[in-house]
């Protein structure tokens, strides 16, 4: 078992993966804003006390809170850092009017409002893109290598050479997009098709449900059907063609991501299953364990789902003013006052639920609950 991090190290790398993505996604909102010609009155990095701050020679008061769970850009005409509109903003004068936020065409508002999940996405395409020129590309062909002795593969009927074409109709087109698909759907069923000998066979099979430990003491339950690779692929990846290969990449994420999501909703998965920002911690600290190549890809997928998290549809979120806008798109006119109101309230609700469920689950993984339980038994 790999040793666990301390508690500095922890602490450190939580806030070195935290602060510098809440920057980026809230520079995204900032730098669209400028270009839109709004104004920002603050940009913080962080809630709660201010630990530092500084005014530019724009009027933007730069802050720094003491919790840094999150950050917020405030233009011109918001109320709050949620980004709602104060309705004083009308009594603005003309000049002050053009620089806010409320007054600009509903694109403009719309693209700030999506600068900020976009800047994410494309800080971890820059990462991954990095990591494919130095490391490649796995191109290791979607080919049964191995059919593990007792496995759901071996029962299925699954053979070594066997060349697998698709799950439940998805096509593999290599041995990692087999991993990926199978990776989160422990014990449900699959259609195979393979190609044994140029002819095409489909088979049934059930993914066997597994617990797999990190070794740092934590164990998942993931799916497997104990087909190995065959001779590892590995292809250099041009520098024209790195975007391409990153893009691909967080496509697949994302994919994950939403299936996953999907289950959760569906009954499939534990809700359990979710973490929150002291699981987020523990994780950063041993992902900087590991070396900086690890804790650099363990930042590119928190960026990925910090720009997934914020384009969901509640409000409150980033998402969820994008659906306020698409409705105004449509209706031809803003959503009412007392509507959005009522959504922001909705939306901080979901929030607030959601982060209590997730800090259950956190102190649930740390065996907080056992602990306290053998205390008062």
């Amino acid at each position: 078992m790999i040793q666990n991090p301390g508690f500095l190290l922890t602490i450190f790398a939580f806030v070195a993966v935290i602060g510098p993505l809440v920057f980026v996604h809230e520079l995204g909102h900032y730098l669209v804003g400028r270009w839109c010609g709004v104004k920002a009155e603050a940009f913080s990095i962080g809630f709660g006390p201010e630990v530092a701050a500084w005014v530019d020679r724009r009027g933007t008061r730069w802050r720094i809170g003491a919790l840094p769970l999150g950050g917020y850009v405030r233009f011109k005409g918001d109320m709050n850092a949620a980004g709602q509109d104060d309705p004083a903003w009308l009594t603005m004068s003309a000049a002050d009017r053009a620089t806010s936020f409320p007054a600009k065409p509903l694109w403009q508002r719309a693209a700030i409002v999506a600068a900020g999940p976009a800047i994410n996405f494309l800080f971890s395409i820059l990462i991954l893109a990095a990591f494919a020129l130095v490391y490649g590309e796995s191109r290791t062909p979607a080919v049964a290598g191995i059919v593990q002795p007792g496995s759901a593969a071996q029962a299925a009927g699954i053979r070594v050479g066997d060349r697998i074409v698709s799950f439940n109709g998805r096509a593999m087109d290599t041995y990692a997009d087999m991993v990926m698909y199978t990776r989160i759907r422990p014990g449900e069923p699959v259609e195979v098709v393979i190609d044994r000998a140029g002819r095409q066979l489909t088979i049934s099979a059930t993914i066997a449900a597994i617990k797999e430990d990190d070794g740092f003491g934590n164990s998942f339950r993931v799916g497997r059907l104990g087909i190995g690779p065959g001779k590892p692929v590995v292809e250099p990846v041009p520098v024209w063609r790195a975007p391409i290969v990153a893009i691909d990449r967080v496509g697949d994420i994302l994919q994950t991501m939403v299936e996953t999501l999907g289950q959760i909703l569906g009954g499939g998965r534990s809700v359990k299953e979710l973490g929150g920002p002291l699981k987020i911690a523990e994780v950063s600290g041993q992902a900087a364990s590991l070396g900086p190549e690890s804790f650099v890809f363990f930042m590119a997928l928190i960026s990925i789902n910090l720009g997934f998290i914020n384009l969901l549809p509640i409000p409150m979120l980033d998402g969820g003013h994008l659906l306020f806008y698409a409705i105004e798109a449509v209706q031809r006119r803003p959503v009412s006052p007392r509507a959005q109101e009522w959504a922001y309230r909705s939306g901080l609700a979901v929030l607030l639920g959601m982060m209590v469920l997730v800090t259950f689950n956190d102190l649930s993984s740390f065996g907080l609950w056992q602990s306290l339980s053998g205390l008062i038994g």
